[in-house]
């Protein structure tokens, strides 16, 4: 296989300048989102750069505490992402998310390492730091939807849930609706990349591998592993984040303890 093909630092900036389509679109169609872009892309930049050199000396050493101390503050920066993308920024929220993140990527991360990849030594930075940040990645955006949905479901349908609780059933009971709803808008996405995977798209993993100089038949092992974990970790991480959040902010008799959203 070929070896790995550099590119410069002026080509990529060259390369960069095709982002006037999208601002082009932006203008043009009035949409608003002229600012953020430019913001979102040189905010990615720098934290692209600040990582790799931090990622070099993590590498470089290989220190536990070094690793476990960078997956914290991945868990912690995207509990923020989600609490703050979903327009659910409430005290109340920040452990049900938190915890939702810990208690689904330990054990998916912990069985890819210590069960299947076994590296040397267990806690390596090359293989902990990129699995936890494509399962961490790829559950983020199932998160945010997944609370969109449900409290915006519950204040536009805020009459089903009262007239439930009327009837008798608890809080939870009433609520578990909206809980289905939401469990399945934050699959959805996911499910419908691994129906087109293969045929219609090459994952991103996938392609950096092959692109890396790897047998494409280990790339597709790997690709298979890391897309099963990561449906296994988005599904158990919302399952999570939606039981514990709403045993967070409904009272016993029912009444819901923080704003809700506008329905979405």
């Amino acid at each position: 296989m070929n070896t790995v093909i550099d590119i410069p630092w002026w080509q990529l900036a060259t390369f960069a300048t095709i982002l006037v389509i999208p601002l082009w679109i932006n203008q043009r169609f009035e949409l608003g989102q002229g600012r953020n872009t430019l913001t979102a892309f040189v905010r990615m930049t720098a934290q692209l750069a600040l990582v790799g050199l931090y990622l070099k000396f993590v590498f470089s050493h290989d220190n536990l505490a070094l690793n476990l101390a960078w997956l914290a503050i991945m868990t912690l920066v995207g509990a923020s992402a989600i609490l703050g993308n979903s327009q659910m920024r409430h005290r109340k929220l920040v452990l049900p998310v938190l915890a939702g993140l810990v208690l689904s990527l330990l054990p998916v991360l912990g069985l890819l390492l210590l069960g299947l990849l076994q590296p040397a030594p267990w806690y390596s930075a090359q293989y902990l730091i990129p699995l936890a940040g494509m399962l961490l990645g790829n559950t983020l955006s199932g998160n945010v939807v997944a609370l969109q949905r449900y409290f915006g479901a519950m204040k536009s349908d805020f009459a089903l849930y009262e007239g439930a609780l009327a009837l008798g059933c608890t809080p939870q009971c009433a609520a578990r609706p909206f809980v289905q709803q939401a469990i399945r808008q934050a699959q959805a996405p996911q499910l419908a990349t691994i129906t087109a995977t293969g045929l219609v798209t090459l994952p991103g993993m996938m392609t950096g591998q092959i692109l890396a100089g790897t047998d494409p038949h280990i790339a597709i092992k790997y690709q298979l592993v890391i897309m099963i974990a990561i449906y296994v970790m988005l599904s158990l991480s919302v399952t999570l984040t939606l039981l514990m959040a709403q045993r967070a902010v409904l009272a016993p008799t029912g009444q819901v303890q923080i704003p809700l959203p506008d329905s979405k």
